[in-house]
């Protein structure tokens, strides 16, 4: 034991591991068309991404180097992200991982299919994985991502490691990126309000240029010469636009006819996330071009807000105005709010001023008119940013039921078992009672709760330990999580007993083929006490073996795990690829004839289990002087051998069946027991 744990001391020692992201040319290919890469941004592996033409649209980055969160084989969950420059996820490419639900369980499939729900999702949104709680409403400001059953955790892990990577990148390199939820028209807010109202008050923003002030724009350049009426009438404006936000009804009451409102609140109900916008241009400039098109984008008005480009189209609706307003060219142009538009928020609107030099194939020149616009935040409703709850918190709100459920057990079964011990091992019905205990752990911390405890996490702790990373991956899984403390807990008050003998699903699996086995008369093997010694280090051997493969080739510690049945038998139930299956169910035939043959012999946790168990406090199984001289029936009844010849209990053998309690008991069964009475008879017959 000593020679197992000098390799492993030497193996953390001697090795790290360490993530390589992509290299330029194989990150090129990975880039969705139209876009192309374009050069990196800064050296943790970000890069800007191109349009078609050139123009940075975007970024893109691997989660790993810039969130790390280590998933439960240990390693990080990298994923590839491409952002737009408004902060919408264009995709989200599963690269690599090491969780073992999805490597060798359910197949990468569900994995990939549950990246695809990030496209055209917004890093403003508060994103959860899970379903509404509680019936939420269409109105949250919650989006939800569907998760994948049985590796919610693994998801959820993805999840947050998107999230981080994807704000690390906009904290950056996207400042005006508005991380919370828009702002929305108050429809209860109501204020009398009329044409002159809107300008006296300022809550229609007015943008004049003169033709004096764009020749200006143009001096020097080769348009600067093409505008004869601006020439001839420099004082005349050239721009004399209107801007007003029509999402809130007063201010949309105001400035359209009756008409024209209502059909603008019918478009409403039907684009509910669209922030209407009016212009109006009362000068010779015009809104948009001779060859514009309806319900597009207009080709000389744009948009910005915090830096960013806002989407802006025409709504295609007949502009009637109200009584009082100027009159010119007007139209309703539309932007979505759930893309980043803040209507609450300072915005600018750009008119692009377009001038043709010659006569044929003429060369185009523009300038940019730009005006402000900012609405008073009393027409809005101003959500406050989602309190972004603790992963942990939500992995607990998710399991709320099966956790109070294993709470219960467990407040059931500890106490049983450290006061009420003699009395349960002497009941009538003990090993029913036994029994239907192993069937409710098989049932439902198994099957249905997806507690069965593995090597994987063990590694997992140890990697994040050697590598300095965080132990985050282990509060994603608050049920399994609460089946370690009870098992830590057992450390001190009974060893490895308490888990391998009460709480593993696979092992209760194998307490029943052994009584299946006994029901059909099965003949048992037993190794001899020489080979039942040395095949009990071979557990520690295995788990030795483990260790080395995380840090010598940890890509291949997944597959390695397999030694344990535990995915097979527990998490898929058995519906895996049929060496798999095979492989499960052969150790199921073992136990059959050798008791508990994975358990003793060949389990790693089993090995991480008898090592914790050291931690024992007590000696929590009674003996007498007369225990193994000359009292040897526990020694002969312990179906695991760890009871010796002197009587001494192996505690790090012990897996807490509870027999050599019934025996020491019962003065029918206990050899000591029964000489004493024999003895009461003689001295009382005298």
């Amino acid at each position: 034991m000593r020679a197992v744990l000098l390799c492993l001391y030497l193996i953390l020692l001697g090795f790290s591991a360490s993530a390589e992201t992509l290299k330029r040319e194989a990150l090129a290919q990975l880039v969705v068309p139209p876009f192309a890469l374009g050069e990196p941004v800064n050296d943790k592996g970000v890069y800007a991404i191109l349009n078609s033409g050139g123009a940075a649209a975007g970024y893109i980055f691997e989660t790993e180097p810039l969130a790390p969160m280590p998933g439960f084989s240990g390693a990080p969950i990298n994923v590839l992200v491409t952002l737009d420059l408004e902060g919408r996820f264009l995709d989200a490419r599963l690269l690599h991982h090491n969780e073992p639900i999805f490597v060798s369980g359910l197949g990468e499939a569900p994995f990939h299919a549950f990246m695809e729900q990030y496209r055209g999702l917004s890093i403003g949104d508060s994103i959860v994985v899970g379903t509404p709680y509680g019936g939420a409403s269409a109105g949250s400001s919650l989006v939800y991502l569907d998760g994948v059953t049985k590796a919610t955790a693994s998801v959820r892990i993805a999840h947050e490691s998107i999230m981080a990577a994807a704000l690390a990148v906009a904290r950056e390199k996207m400042t005006g990126v508005n991380l919370r939820p828009p702002s929305r028209p108050d429809p209860a807010y109501e204020e009398a309000l009329d044409w002159p109202a809107l300008v006296a008050q300022g809550l229609v923003r007015r943008h004049q240029v003169s033709n004096a002030e764009v020749d200006a724009l143009f001096a020097g350049t080769v348009w600067a010469d093409d505008d004869a009426e601006a020439r001839a009438a420099p004082d005349a404006p050239y721009l004399d636009l209107w801007v007003l936000d029509l999402g809130p009804t007063s201010l949309a009451r105001a400035a359209l006819s009756g008409d024209t409102f209502r059909d603008l609140q019918r478009f409403l109900s039907v684009s509910e996330h669209d922030e209407p916008l009016l212009v109006i241009d009362t000068g010779r400039h015009g809104l948009v071009s001779p060859n514009f098109v309806r319900n597009t984008a207009p080709d000389w008005l744009s948009a910005e807000q915090g830096g960013l480009p806002v989407a802006l189209r025409d709504s295609d609706l007949f502009v009637e105005l109200a009584e009082g307003a100027p009159e010119g060219v007007a139209m309703i142009l539309r932007t979505d709010r759930r893309l980043g538009f803040d209507p609450a928020s300072p915005w600018t609107l750009h008119v692009s001023a377009v001038r043709a030099h010659g006569m044929f194939q003429p060369e185009i020149g523009q300038v940019t008119l730009s005006t402000e616009i900012a609405t008073p935040e009393r027409f809005f409703l101003l959500p406050e940013m989602p309190r972004v709850v603790p992963p942990w918190r939500e992995a607990i709100r998710g399991r709320q039921a099966d956790l109070l459920g294993l709470a219960g057990f467990l407040l059931l079964l500890l106490p049983l078992l450290y006061w009420g011990q003699s009395r349960l091992a002497g009941h009538r019905y003990f090993t029913r009672v036994r029994l239907a205990v192993l069937a409710l752990v098989t049932g439902f911390i198994g099957w249905w709760g997806q507690g069965q405890l593995s090597i994987v996490t063990v590694l997992g702790v140890i990697r994040a330990a050697w590598e300095g990373g965080s132990y985050a991956f282990l509060v994603y899984d608050p049920f399994s999580l609460l089946v370690w403390g009870a098992a830590i807990l057992g450390f001190f008050l009974w060893g490895r007993g308490l888990f391998c003998g009460w709480l593993c699903p696979f092992g209760a699996l194998q307490e029943f083929a052994h009584h299946l086995g006994r029901a059909l008369r099965l003949p048992r093997w037993e190794p001899s006490a020489a080979w039942d010694a040395r095949l009990k280090s071979l557990k520690y051997l295995v788990l030795a073996s483990l260790i080395a493969v995380v840090f010598l080739v940890p890509a291949y510690t997944e597959k390695a795990a397999e030694v344990e049945p535990f995915k097979t038998a527990i998490t898929t139930f058995f519906l895996r690829e049929w060496y798999y299956v095979a492989y499960a169910a052969g150790l199921l035939l073992l136990s059959m004839v050798t008791f508990k043959g994975f358990c003793r012999y060949i389990c790693p946790l089993g090995a991480v289990m008898a090592i914790g168990g050291a931690l024992r406090l007590r000696r929590w199984i009674p003996r007498r002087v007369e225990c193994g001289s000359p009292c040897q029936l526990c020694k002969v009844r312990c179906a695991y051998g760890a009871i010796q010849k002197s009587g001494a209990i192996t505690y790090s053998e012990c897996f807490q069946c509870l027999d050599c309690v019934t025996i020491h008991d019962d003065p029918a069964l206990c050899v000591p027991l029964v000489l004493k009475a024999k003895a009461q008879r003689k001295v009382a017959a005298r």
